[in-house]
């Protein structure tokens, strides 16, 4: 009995083994693809959507050996993220099933402290070689994953011009000196050297391909932290999955040693999903899934799976963060002028065309959240009024609903009393780019014509020397402004960087914070936090406090 006992149990031990080995065989004899994000900026249910995404990763799984990674600027972009600091985003990230992440520059929009608890509840791990605090790595800067018998390797670089394009005093102690960086520096060479570092560790590791998780983009304006400077000062490194500047490019470089080496990027919310093919026999191809539609492919499909289901619960804790009263107005402001009506009888959005009280909170939240000398924030960015008592995050929300991003540049007086040129160059008409100021006061004489040549295209061109200027008595901070002098300057990108409105005249501007947070994250950041969540002492008069003065020379 005892040797037919123990015949059975080495027959089911057999049985057994024989079933292990072909599974595993199948799984080694299995291409591998990595699906990879980037930039998708909370676009949780736009172009493929995250459940567009989780159902491609569960088909493909059926063929391949499967890997999801994503580049960076995955929790920042729309009310999902900045209602919940983020915490929606990893929440659905962890459903979708990421294996590994880096930090982009906005990762830290809500604080750096934020940035690490968040990666704490994170079921995936996120690495890079280079976000440091006092030259001590934060993360781990790579690690390896065996699939199907091969070993992948990741490393993970983050841009250093994150310090400039996310809120630098986040970066800084509390004496205003630097202690969290990415090993910037002008020549490029600590970054480089980072990047090699952790390639070289991988390598040694075992690894049999190695793949660089970036987040540097294309930008001329960041070298030498480009992702073309970091292939090309860099040996060992098989393949670059790139975001930070929203490109489609699929390019095949030389790294430093002569080597090609496929940079790959996918764009920004979900329209693309990048798809890395590595073959058994280690041929290296990649490709974009790329959705064209306007309706998501979740909606249009109504796709149902557990990815749509986090994405349905992260919305409705949006709605219920977004119905929460984080503030009170003891005032009433104002977007349409509170006794004037047009002949019709209609109400009249003075906002784009005077100082108003919520022109002045909301300039006044751009230079508070910036440090800057002034602000600007163009009128028809501000969209509903504010009433008095409660206010909910969706009244702010309402306030600034476009997405725009606060950004910071260094401007010349001259450029200043251009800007403000074009800015009234309508009156007394309407105009979306009539700017609300802070930090600064002036006149404007609605009694002779405007200056302001324009191009062909309706932007600003010049102002014409021989016409007497609008604008006069400017004053910065109590003091004349000085058309030689640099200031620092407070806006949406939208004007300051991408011509909205028509502004050119700062072309050429140094960006000193480029797109450091949204528009209603401003907003909110300064009436919750500089307010200490009451709006009123300052605010009580509807038509401002005077930093906009109207003349008309001509009555």
């Amino acid at each position: 009995m005892k040797k037919r006992a123990l015949a059975l149990v080495l027959l089911v031990v057999m049985m057994l083994s024989l079933a292990v080995v072909p599974a595993y065989a199948e799984e080694n004899d299995k291409d591998l693809v990595i699906l990879y994000t980037s930039d998708v900026h909370c676009g949780i249910d736009q172009g493929w959507g995250y459940a567009g995404l989780y159902a491609v990763k569960k088909n493909l799984e059926k063929k391949y050996n499967v890997l999801l990674v994503d580049d960076g600027d995955a929790i920042q972009g729309e009310p999902i993220g900045t209602m919940t600091k983020g915490e929606a985003i990893i929440d659905i990230m962890n459903t979708v099933g990421y294996d590994v992440a880096i930090p982009g520059n906005h990762e830290f929009d809500y604080g750096v402290d934020r940035f690490l608890e968040l990666s704490k509840r994170a079921d995936f791990p996120y690495i890079s070689c280079n976000f440091n605090k006092d030259g001590e790595l934060l993360f781990q800067p790579w690690l390896i994953k065996e699939v199907g018998g091969m070993k992948i390797g990741f490393v993970g670089v983050t841009t250093p011009d994150t310090l400039r394009s996310s809120t630098p005093t986040y970066f800084m102690d509390d004496n205003g000196n630097y202690v969290y960086g990415f090993f910037q520096d002008k020549t490029g060479e600590g970054l480089y050297n980072a990047v090699q570092k952790a390639v070289d560790e991988t390598r040694a590791a075992g690894a049999d391909y190695v793949i660089v998780i970036g987040h540097l983009g294309d930008e001329l304006e960041v070298s030498p932290w480009m992702y073309s400077d970091v292939i090309s000062h860099v040996s060992g490194i098989d393949v670059m999955l790139d975001g930070h500047s929203h490109d489609t490019e699929q390019v095949v470089m030389k790294d430093k040693d002569g080597k090609d080496v496929v940079r790959t990027a996918c764009g920004t919310k979900l329209s693309k999903i990048g798809v890395l093919h590595i073959t058994r026999d280690g041929a290296i191809s990649s490709e974009l899934y790329s959705w064209g539609s306007t309706s998501s492919l979740p909606e249009l499909l109504e796709i149902e799976n557990e990815a749509a289901e986090a994405v349905y619960n992260g919305a409705a804790e949006l709605n219920a963060k977004l119905a929460e009263v984080v503030a009170v107005a003891d005032v009433e402001l104002f977007f349409y002028d509170p006794e004037a009506k047009t002949d019709e009888g209609k109400p009249i959005r003075i906002i784009r065309r005077s100082e108003t009280n919520l022109g002045d909170l909301c300039a006044d939240a751009y230079r508070d959240q910036s440090g800057a000398d002034i602000a600007f924030v163009n009128g028809g960015g501000i969209r509903v009024p504010i009433a008095k008592g409660d206010i909910t995050r969706n009244d702010i929300l309402k306030v600034h609903p476009f997405g725009n991003s606060m950004t910071v540049i260094e401007v010349s007086g001259q450029q200043v009393l251009d800007a403000l040129e074009w800015s009234v160059h309508a009156l007394p008409g309407e105009f979306g780019g009539f700017d609300q100021v802070s930090g600064m006061t002036f006149e404007v004489d609605t009694g002779i014509d405007s200056p302001c040549v324009q191009d062909e295209n309706g932007f600003f061109d010049h102002v014409d020397e021989s016409m007497e200027r609008r604008v006069r008595n400017v004053m910065v901070g109590g003091e004349a402004l000085d058309p030689a002098k640099t200031y620092t300057l407070a806006s949406v990108d939208y004007q300051l960087i991408n011509h909205g409105d028509g502004y050119t005249m700062y072309d050429g501007a140094p960006v000193l914070q480029n797109a450091v947070k949204l528009d209603n994250q401003v907003l909110l950041d300064y009436i919750t936090g500089t307010l200490g969540g009451h709006v009123g002492a300052g605010y009580e008069n509807p038509y401002g406090q005077g930093r906009i003065v109207a003349v008309n020379s001509a009555a």
